[in-house]
């Protein structure tokens, strides 16, 4: 099989890839990375695959296992390895300061600056840092992704700007 015949029936798969993509990931961004990342390592191992078998079986093989990888990645990035003797940091609450003094001042000064920022900008900043998604955003607040996107954007730029002092500090 030629280059562009693989090429050309790989870009065939693009529905079928979205739609197992979607199933797996239950997030439409989220989606599109795995069916890109796909992409990518089928057209870079394209030498390993033998003419004679299924390229469907092949590439959705492919995002299965990018998919796990990915998934236990992020496992491990979120686990805690406590090595100390007495179990310290697990035991430690979550919404503990220990170690650092002067957190509550920044907290509250954080929260104040968050605060004087035009509602419009808020909004979205502060949805998306409580979890939600710029599509749910964007839905929510009947705009458009890039809208959104732009004012969480423009919101973080200016509160960095307006924060300097307590990052250098």
């Amino acid at each position: 099989m030629t280059a562009i015949e693989f090429n050309y029936k790989l870009l065939s798969l693009q529905k079928n890839l979205k739609y197992f993509a979607y199933t797996l990931t239950s997030n439409y961004e989220d989606a599109q990375d795995l069916v890109q990342e796909t992409y990518l390592k089928a057209l870079s191992n394209r030498d390993k695959f033998a003419d004679d078998t299924n390229l469907k079986a092949w590439t959705f093989t492919i995002m299965k296992n990018t998919f796990i990888n990915n998934y236990r990645q992020n496992v491990r990035s979120n686990t805690i390895v406590d090595k100390t003797d007495d179990l310290y940091y697990l035991n430690l609450p979550k919404s503990s300061k220990v170690g650092i003094p002067d957190a509550d001042i920044s907290v509250k000064e954080i929260e104040r600056e968050i605060q004087r920022i035009d509602e419009e900008q808020r909004t979205p900043f502060e949805m998306y840092h409580a979890g939600y998604k710029y599509k749910e955003i964007a839905d929510h607040l009947n705009l458009n992704i890039g809208t959104v996107k732009s004012r969480i954007f423009f919101t973080r730029k200016k509160l960095m700007e307006t924060l300097k002092d307590f990052r250098n500090s």
